[in-house]
């Protein structure tokens, strides 16, 4: 399996220009199986970006695509994360995440989006940037909804409801806004979870992953794919595209034996 994680930054490149169709023509020349991107939006004419979930899967044929909106607002103007799937996908869960009260720093709502692929539980996520104290409540919550993940159940009908088992391995990935030296990077890995870039290069520092191509500011990692040990044990490569220029972050690309 091949899986992509990027913030698309609403398709916006370096070049101001807001073009899906870019952003979809990577995903095939990278023959990714699964996309998990970060800043999707729908029908939000203020940064000029019509319905961005349609306009990606209609150029991607053959996957599935499953959206949860962090925000929705009248006229439903929605923003939020998008897996797209050309492998069968499972369950699908949306989390909210926590928005805790913050009088004195701009913040947003920010939301999970999971899905069972390929025997595991994919989840992609995009934390806030402003707010530390959010980012720990929200990386709290994602650990809860690892542990609720492997809890069992017994489900009313199966009907409607079904398959309840979700797998035990996971994978929680998208930008997180910390870099890796960050407590809550450290939290991740105390409950369990393997940074893939550290699991394949122990010795080497992350490649920076936003604003690379901004010279007035600061580059940094802060995308991160998070795995469970049994996952893994199946890493076969982790890359960052530093060339990529269609949006302010640079793909995140990770193969899987």
């Amino acid at each position: 399996m091949r899986l992509l994680s990027w913030n698309v930054q609403w398709c916006r490149g370096v070049d101001g220009v807001v073009d899906p169709a870019r952003i979809a023509a990577f995903v095939r020349r990278q023959d990714v199986d699964v996309a998990c991107l970060q800043e999707v939006a729908r029908n939000i004419p203020e940064i000029h970006a019509g319905d961005q979930v349609e306009a990606l899967a209609s150029e991607l044929p053959g996957y599935e695509a499953f959206f949860a909106a962090a925000v929705d607002l009248p006229g439903r103007r929605r923003f939020g994360n998008l897996i797209l799937s050309r492998l069968p996908v499972g369950r699908v869960l949306r989390h909210s995440l926590p928005w805790p009260a913050s009088p004195d720093t701009p913040s947003m709502p920010r939301c999970a989006v999971e899905a069972v692929i390929a025997g595991a539980r994919v989840v992609t996520t995009h934390l806030e940037y402003y707010a530390k104290a959010h980012r720990a409540a929200q990386v709290a919550r994602l650990l809860e909804l690892h542990d609720e993940g492997l809890a069992a159940r017994m489900e009313v009908d199966e009907a409607t409801y079904g398959e309840a088992a979700r797998p035990q391995n996971a994978l929680v990935c998208g930008d997180f806004n910390f870099p890796p030296q960050d407590s809550e990077h450290r939290a991740m890995l105390d409950r369990g979870f393997l940074d893939a870039w550290e699991a394949l290069n122990p010795a080497a520092p992350h490649p920076h992953t936003f604003r690379v191509y901004e010279a007035d500011k600061q580059s940094y990692c802060c995308d991160f794919v998070f795995v469970t040990p049994d996952l893994a044990a199946r890493l076969q490569a982790i890359h960052v595209d530093d060339a990529n220029q269609a949006s302010d972050h640079q793909p995140v690309i990770v193969d899987f034996r």
